[in-house]
């Protein structure tokens, strides 16, 4: 049945197989079928010049897909999957990491290890060693919940 389909649709068939992956990368999440895709599509470029040659058999092309299917999905995945840290903003998302080193003033006395300071237009709870407040203090460090302050000499 597939070598009468492909026999059949000439090297078209590869080019309508790889745009069938493509749309349904769509519906799919994740990026995979689209490599495959890719590879259906190269496929049926290499068929269209190849295509009356004798060697040129359906088993053949069978293997060159699978092989190019497998080769761009690792290229694919290794160049999508690298990290990219060249924003400009490192720090856009990581709002309390982005304070610190900051100085405010208490508004709240830390007392208990605990008081609130007012940075841009946010109150924050803070940690530190007990301080009166109004007393200037600067953000130490982010713990994921709250910040660490020390006081400013």
């Amino acid at each position: 049945m597939m070598a009468a389909l492909i026999l059949d649709l000439g090297p078209w068939s590869w080019f309508i197989l790889g745009l069938a992956l493509l749309a349904a990368e769509l519906a799919v999440p994740g990026m995979f079928l689209i490599w495959i895709g890719l590879a259906a599509i190269v496929v049926g470029g290499i068929s269209l010049i190849l295509w009356d040659l004798a060697f040129w058999s359906w088993q053949l092309q069978l293997v060159l897909f699978a092989i190019l299917a497998i080769a761009i999905t690792l290229a694919g995945r290794r160049y999508f999957d690298r990290p990219d840290n060249s924003s400009d903003e490192p720090l856009l998302n990581r709002r309390g990491e982005s304070l610190v080193g900051r100085t405010a003033t208490l508004k709240e006395p830390i007392t208990n290890g605990r008081g609130r300071i007012r940075l841009d237009d946010t109150w924050w709870s803070v940690t530190g060693p007990d301080l009166a407040a109004g007393m200037t203090v600067r953000v130490a460090e982010w713990t994921g919940n709250e910040l660490i302050v020390e006081p400013v000499a």
